[in-house]
Order: structure tokens, then sequence, then C-alpha cells
């Protein structure tokens, strides 16, 4: 009932702020490769609740309750209203900036939130980069955006000088239910080949996946497939007159004894071929082989929030 008054609600609604775009070299109903275009959105907004929109680093969607939530990389959380069936359907709800435990504004070099999930109890979970952490907030309270607590990290990842760089530490978040908080940095670490990554789990297993061959290419962000393998975004950018490339891959953990696992390019995005790709850093599952992307203005206007609403073919 709540899923039809609320489709009510959309219908009824002049979405101002949020329009169609289309990102693709040709129909955006056409299926490339194993990818199936339902739905593209440019979300235009200059604030929400007060609150500056931009920059929005990564997704999770709440299916009990409709909510989408996005974190920006300057320690935003914004709440939409959701519905995905073969459309995009949202609305702006609330806005709030992270805090600790004490309701204190995090400070600028501790408010660098890349990933975002939910674990199998609903608890809201982030990672950070500057100083790398994993940790769970108030997600429907009065302390929404408050931290809770941090978890307890592998110790290669604890330190900051086993990174590239600060600006490449612990970008993506997952969870998963058989291997827990599952998390990548951009970047591989210091000790590992350039192009070998490496998915962590926060109990200790890790994996290793191969990164794509363009230049730079770095991991965005991750999500758990319904067949508890994992999709990779990634992204490579080089400079305004080199490829900008976003590529969907899915990395096979079931049954992954060896060194290398096995992995499948399921859509690569090239500007060169006719692409208008942007800087995609969240990913978002909303439902059954379902997923939602979303870029990053940069808070730059030249940029755009876009939001790319796909299925995942068998």
């Amino acid at each position: 009932m709540r899923y039809i008054i609320l489709l009510f609600l959309f219908f009824s609604l002049s979405y101002a702020n949020i329009y169609d775009i289309d990102i693709t070299p040709s129909v955006s109903n056409e299926k490339y490769n194993k990818i199936k275009i339902l739905d593209q959105k440019w979300l235009s907004f200059d604030n929400i609740k007060s609150i500056d929109f931009s920059e929005i680093s990564d997704l999770a969607y709440d299916k009990t309750t409709h909510t989408l939530y996005m974190i920006s990389d300057e320690g935003k959380l914004y709440l939409f209203d959701a519905l995905f069936d073969d459309k995009i359907h949202l609305k702006p709800i609330n806005a709030y900036k992270l805090r600790k435990k004490n309701g204190k504004k995090l400070k600028r070099w501790l408010r660098d939130s890349e990933g975002m999930t939910f674990d199998n109890k609903g608890n809201l979970i982030l990672s950070f980069e500057g100083v790398p952490k994993v940790a769970r907030f108030h997600k429907n309270s009065k302390k929404t955006g408050w931290m809770i607590k941090k978890y307890k990290l592998p110790s290669i990842l604890k330190d900051p000088s086993n990174y590239r760089t600060k600006n490449k530490e612990l970008e993506a978040l997952a969870w998963h239910p058989r291997y827990g908080l599952l998390t990548v940095a951009e970047w591989p670490l210091k000790r590992d080949k350039r192009d070998k990554q490496t998915i962590y789990s926060l109990k200790g297993k890790k994996w290793y996946f191969t990164v794509g061959e363009e230049p730079k290419n770095a991991v965005s962000a991750i999500e758990v497939m319904d067949d508890g393998n994992i999709l990779v975004l990634e992204r490579s950018f080089t400079g305004l007159f080199n490829p900008f490339v976003v590529t969907l891959k899915k990395v096979y953990l079931n049954g992954c004894e060896s060194k290398l696992c096995k992995q499948e390019i399921l859509l690569k995005m090239n500007s060169y071929r006719g692409w208008g790709v942007d800087n995609f850093e969240g990913l978002a599952k909303v439902g059954k082989n379902r997923y939602i992307m979303i870029s990053d203005d940069n808070d730059n206007f030249y940029q755009k929030t876009i939001m790319i609403y796909f299925e995942v073919k068998n």
C-alpha cells in the first residue's frame, strides 16, 4: 500500500530539479553487452534542507522504507524517497552533516566520506579517506548522521602511509551476507603492483583481481550481486584531451581460491566512443539484478550529478 501511495505522489509532483538525460551513444534502452540501461536522470539541486547538494560519492538503498541515502565526500548525508520500477522516481526529503558521537562536527580532514552500505541489520555504514576508517552512523532519528562506532580494520588498512596517497584510500564499501563488510582502496596499496587490486573483508579474508588496462584506472564503488559475486565500478581519467572511461565488471568471489579471481567486463563506457560519461563514483543495488550508479560533480559548474539505472542481464 505504501508503494502505491508513494508512486501516486511521485507522479503528481513536478520534478523541476530532476531532468531526463542520455549519456549513451545510441538509444538509452539498448542492451550493451550484459547491461540494459533502464533510465537516466540529471539531479540538479542547489541545496536540500539548506545543505548544499554536490559531490555525491556513494549510495545505499533501503528497500523496506523506499529510502535512498546519498553521501557526499564533504561529509553530507542526503535522504530521498525513492522507487525503482522501470523508471527512477525520486523526491528529496532531508539532509544532514556527519557528526562525531558527541554531536560535534567532523573536522575537514576527517569527513571525506567515500563508501556507504547497509549491513544485514540495516545499519548505515560509511568508509572514509584522509584518515582511513569504517564507521556506523545513525540513520533515522534526531541523531541521524551522528557516528555510533568505528570498526576494526585489518592492520594493513589502518596506516595512511600504506596507501599511494591520502586521496586513494577506502573508496568502496559493501556488505556481503557471507563475508561481512568488504572494502577496496581506490588504487592498490603501495606494496602491491599497480595492476592488481584487492577486495578486503574486515574479517581478514582477501581476494585479488586485475585492474583495467586504461591509465590510472581506479575503483570507485563495489556492490554485492544476487549470486554473491561483486559488481565493480572503475573509472579512468587522465586529462581533458584523453578518453574518460568508466567500466562495470563482475569479479567472481565464488570459488576463487587462486591468486587472481575470474572477472568479466559487463560494460565499458568510453567518451571517445560517444558516451557522455562523467565522474561516476557511487553504486547501489535497488532490486533483483538492478542497480543505480551516480556521478560526482566535483562541485563544478561544468559537471553534473547523473544517475543511471540499469539491469545486469544473466
